[in-house]
């Protein structure tokens, strides 16, 4: 019955083919999904189904947990298993806890319920990030990945009000549990394991273990650094004097930018190395930072979360690709992935514990020196690689 879903194993799989990369976009896609649209979300558990801002807090933090544990249990597990029966499993997961989530009858039963459900999220990405590393232009398809998720996100956003009203909150879960269900017919298009179809670079090294330990320590540190500020960056624009219908334009239009970042990043690829743009993409976000203490208008608010999301999502598929880049093997790119998720879970909690009476300047002065430090951490394994040849 399972290899209905997942194929011959026996049949090899390009790749690099449109079949593969829109599979493993799909399902990048779906991994991700509530928690791409988690405000959103906690709206519709506060509103109708009457969870306290603190219970859907508590739900949220759950599914994220989920994420991360999952991703962190990968990278000792990708390596072992037929990628495709994780897939299949873990998407069956995802939609059995959307489902499942309809008949909870309190807000605990919901989070573990949500918590259990991250565990084939997790998967997801795990492994669709994974498998996207292992392509032979992971710049780009990485960029193309997150631009997808980010168009996902933006609709998201635009279509959950009406879809609330319409359908309500069970509504949506059916409609997630269907997305996650749909994703069963792209597996068949995915490798079995990333010894078979190893498309990376052929000049990637095998980089010293302490390289290859900073590296993902960039991860984790990047993304630390932008748990810290996304969490906060509503209030902090509030605590500047920006009303909240202001700030709610701002961050809307700043999806947009976010989009644009990671289709520059699809257009740039390779061509100028990654050292030059991941320069430019950090130095971006912490120029943004800068622009964000004191007291600010809805123009320069507006600009900063702008410049913000778009240097954050230019960023994103070039770190992901040099991670990549490090292994003929794909194991790094699983460890980044693992190291992302705990950091975006433990970003928030490390800010909260700098805020002082409701004053974000510490938050924002550990942003950007976490962001500098992600950049001074990740030079010295590009320059261990040789040269990229375009």
């Amino acid at each position: 019955m399972l290899k209905v879903i997942t194929g011959d194993y026996s049949v090899p799989v390009n790749i690099d083919s449109r079949s593969s990369l829109i599979a493993a976009v799909y399902l990048g896609i779906i991994g991700p999904a509530i928690f791409i649209v988690q405000p959103g979300f906690v709206q519709g558990l506060v509103e109708y189904y009457g969870f306290g801002e603190q219970e859907a807090g508590y739900v949220a933090a759950a599914e994220m947990w989920g994420i991360a544990i999952t991703t962190l249990l990968m990278t000792f597990i990708s390596g072992r298993f037929n990628w495709r029966n994780i897939l299949t499993w873990a998407t069956l997961l995802v939609v059995a806890g959307n489902f499942l989530s309809i008949t909870a009858d309190s807000s605990l039963n919901f989070a573990i319920i949500r918590g259990i459900t991250g565990i084939g999220s997790g998967a997801l990405i795990s492994l669709t990030f994974t498998i996207i590393g292992l392509t032979s232009n992971p710049d780009r398809n990485f960029a193309y990945l997150i631009m997808w998720i980010l168009v996902y996100g933006a609709a998201g956003f635009l279509l959950m009000p009406t879809a609330y009203a319409v359908v309500g909150m069970d509504g949506l879960l059916v409609f997630f549990g269907l997305f996650s269900l749909s994703g069963i017919a792209f597996i068949r298009y995915l490798p079995v394991s990333g010894e078979v179809q190893t498309m990376i670079e052929g000049d990637a090294p095998d980089l010293p273990g302490v390289f290859k330990a900073l590296a993902v320590g960039t991860m984790f540190i990047y993304f630390v650094a932008q748990g810290v500020v996304w969490a906060y960056l509503f209030l902090i624009g509030t605590s500047g004097g920006v009303t909240e219908q202001e700030v709610a334009n701002g961050l809307t239009l700043s999806q947009f930018c976010g989009i644009a970042g990671a289709f520059v990043a699809a257009i740039v690829g390779i061509r100028f190395g990654r050292i030059s743009p991941l320069t430019v993409g950090i130095s971006g976000s912490v120029l943004s930072l800068m622009i964000l203490f004191g007291t600010m208008g809805p123009l320069v608010y507006g600009f900063a979360v702008c410049l913000f999301n778009f240097s954050w999502n230019m960023t994103h598929p070039f770190l992901l690709a040099a991670m990549a880049s490090f292994d003929r093997s794909g194991r790094i790119v699983v460890k980044a992935v693992a190291a992302q998720m705990l950091g975006l879970a433990i970003g928030p909690a490390l800010a909260a514990s700098v805020i002082a009476k409701e004053d974000y300047s510490n938050v924002v002065w550990l942003g950007m020196l976490l962001f500098v430090v992600s950049l001074l951490t990740i030079i010295p394994p590009l320059l261990k690689r040789p040269p990229v040849s375009i």
